[in-house]
């Protein structure tokens, strides 16, 4: 029986404990196993190359994603760094040019010193991607919607043309979920989380995930998972299956209020320009709907200058002022100092991150609420632009 993706949030068949009938995961802290024979082992032997708990939400990301097998990471960019494992020296990789700042160092401080060459490029221009393919291109890395302008790459473009020249297509599906976005379905290889986000929603756990549709990929990165190590530990685990039972509404209900937010925002008369992929006239906004089924709830938007952002994040009172970004409560980031700190200041101005740029990701508080604190701040913001006048 095939059932509806809210459903599969809550009842996949590694849930209920066949032993005692526990509705919840049990949480198996053992880092090594007991083995019956010398020459027979069970299904687990130490918990860095296989646990129980760890495994429950490695299935459950797999089938949220319609993938063959997912594999669970310490972190976000400890899954974005494990696949890029893949890759040996001497192979190149085409990467969207406005990436996550994380993504941008892995690639710009760690894997150039492996001979591992790189482009950055505008990956919402087809055209522009296939011009780039090298012969020793082997994966093209996706980031749609783009953190933090929320520019939108068409995904089964790419992966036409990745498949064209021989290339694996990773992607990450970070902004998205697989509730409203499943790459895999649209011809990618790799999809990749940093599940500290909305996937676990609750600012209480760092992890990350991928999932993959091949076989022999996921043998792969089960190779490299188990030999590189960096693995989420079994409680982190529980709490992110736990997490992931309400991403359905949490992330509807803050994508409604990000709409309603970002609608006034784009009306303010002190807003140079908002980034969100929900309106007709974002680029990129019919491919995104033909493979989206939301918008998100998470929205960038410019003010003038750093200090008029600076005005309005010290005069903001409900949204906390952090990295990081879907939770259960809203979170208000400065990107040119946090999420892109690792990006020269040049390379930031070339992808729209500039100094009055700020990125809200909206949660689940009443959305009055948050329009009410946003025009009071914006209103100091005003007060002071004035006084410079």
């Amino acid at each position: 029986m095939t059932h509806h993706f809210d459903t599969k949030l809550l009842h996949q068949p590694s849930y209920i404990d066949k032993q005692t009938g526990a509705v919840n995961v049990p949480l198996h802290y053992s880092s090594t196993y007991h083995q019956q024979s010398i020459d027979e082992f069970g299904p687990y032997d130490y918990s860095r190359s296989g646990n129980p708990t760890r495994e429950a939400l490695e299935e459950t990301i797999a089938d949220l994603e319609n993938g063959h097998s997912g594999f669970a990471f310490a972190s976000g960019m400890a899954a974005i760094s494990s696949a890029f494992m893949l890759l040996s020296a001497g192979d190149h990789v085409l990467v969207s040019k406005d990436v996550y700042g994380g993504t941008y160092r892995m690639i710009t401080e760690v894997l150039t010193r492996f001979n591992i060459d790189h482009s950055f490029i505008d990956m919402t221009d087809l055209n522009e991607t296939a011009r780039n393919v090298q012969p020793n291109t082997k994966v093209i890395y996706v980031e749609t919607p783009s953190n933090p302008t929320l520019n939108i790459t068409d995904i089964e473009g790419v992966a036409k043309v990745a498949k064209a020249h021989g290339c694996l297509t990773f992607v990450d599906n970070t902004f998205m979920t697989p509730l409203y976005q499943k790459p895999l379905d649209l011809g990618a290889d790799v999809v990749l989380h940093s599940a500290t986000k909305f996937l676990s929603g609750h600012s209480d756990v760092v992890a990350g995930l991928a999932a993959v549709k091949d076989e022999e990929i996921a043998a792969q990165l089960k190779f490299i998972q188990n030999s590189f190590g960096s693995i989420l530990g079994v409680q982190d685990s529980w709490l992110l299956l736990r997490g992931l039972k309400t991403l359905s509404v949490r992330l509807k209900q803050s994508s409604d209020s990000a709409r309603k937010i970002a609608q006034f925002l784009h009306h303010h008369p002190l807003i140079d320009e908002v980034y969100y992929p929900g309106f007709s006239f974002h680029a990129g906004y019919h491919i995104h709907q033909r493979q989206s089924t939301g918008a998100g709830a998470v929205l960038s938007f410019r003010l003038p200058d750093k200090k008029s952002a600076g005005v309005l994040v010290e005069a903001m009172k409900i949204p906390v002022f952090a990295v990081s970004l879907g939770a259960v409560e809203s979170i208000l980031s400065y990107p040119a100092t946090m999420s892109h700190a690792a990006m020269p200041p040049s390379e930031r101005e070339l992808r729209g991150i500039t100094s009055g740029l700020l990125r809200l990701s909206v949660g689940l508080e009443d959305t009055e609420d948050l329009i009410t604190d946003l025009r009071q701040a914006l209103d100091k913001v005003g007060a002071y632009q004035t006084l410079q006048v």
